[in-house]
């Protein structure tokens, strides 16, 4: 009699073959959809610039810049430089100075300062002249480094730059046809030959170059204080939204000054004839 044979059936209990790849699907989906809200939670706490920006991409996403502002590679990011970020960029600047071994003994000379404007960066002289002799128009050796120092960082801010110089009020004797007006502009005009040296500051980036002679005093009750000779760099906000608000006039004081700058945009009708003119032609004043 044969002997039966036996067959052994094995069956797989496992659930891929019911479920498939599904639940992989479904659990992508949810993630991306986590990914949107987290994005739009963000959105909705950006500022309208950022906002603006983010449009200007998805509206034009070759790459012009419609809304950014910017159109150089390697820039930083043309966002709001509001007064957070420019006592950041205070603070980073004095702590470059305070490290460096040659600037180091030169930082009671730089005096940073936020203002209406935005990061004041004065470069006062002293008596024996820091960063120009009296009457000078070259920088010395260590004028040198801090304004290539000071380039070097700003060109990687978008903000624009404006430099100003200053003079005491000594009259500027060495020439007829030379005046502490012709010397102020030349140095801001030196330091701003010197910053816009390859790798400083942009060819756009310097806004303005001005000279104001002793018009501008520091100490206006010592005129002839050497640190009213100064170069002064001010980092500019770049737009006026990024203004930190100003408190309004409500004092004496304040309502002075307010009367003082609506003076200045409307002058006031004169009340005395110009003296007899100069040998230049112009009407002599008093110094």
């Amino acid at each position: 009699m044969a002997k039966a044979q036996i067959i052994i059936i094995k069956r797989s209990k496992g659930h891929a073959g019911h479920h498939g790849g599904a639940w992989k699907v479904a659990y992508a989906d949810f993630v991306t959809a986590m990914m949107a809200l987290f994005i739009v939670l963000w959105l909705l706490n950006t500022s309208e610039h950022t906002k603006k920006v983010i449009a200007g991409y998805f509206n034009d996403p070759s790459g012009k810049p419609t809304e950014s502002g910017s159109d150089r590679a390697g820039v930083a990011e043309e966002m709001p430089f509001d007064k957070e970020k420019i006592e950041k960029l205070k603070a980073q600047l004095q702590q470059q100075i305070q490290q460096s071994a040659i600037l180091k003994d030169l930082s009671k000379q730089v005096e940073m300062t936020i203002t209406p404007e935005g990061l004041r960066i004065e470069l006062l002289e002293s008596k024996d002249g820091t960063f120009f002799d009296s009457g000078g128009t070259e920088l010395k050796a260590e004028g040198k480094v801090m304004l290539n120092l000071l380039a070097d960082k700003l060109s990687a801010v978008p903000n624009r730059v404006s430099i100003e110089g200053h003079t005491d009020a000594k009259p500027f004797a060495s020439s007829k046809n030379y005046s502490n007006w012709e010397l102020s502009e030349d140095r801001a005009d030196v330091a701003r030959r010197l910053m816009q040296h390859p790798g400083g500051l942009r060819e756009n980036q310097v806004s303005q170059v001005r000279g104001f002679a002793s018009q501008r005093l520091r100490t206006p009750l010592t005129p002839d204080d050497p640190s009213n000779r100064r170069i002064s760099l001010i980092v500019q906000y770049l737009t006026p939204a990024d203004v930190p608000a100003q408190p309004a006039a409500t004092d004496a004081a304040g309502a002075e000054k307010l009367t003082e700058k609506l003076g200045e945009i409307v002058p006031a009708a004169p009340t005395a004839l110009p003296g007899p003119a100069g040998p230049s032609g112009k009407p002599t004043a008093a110094h």
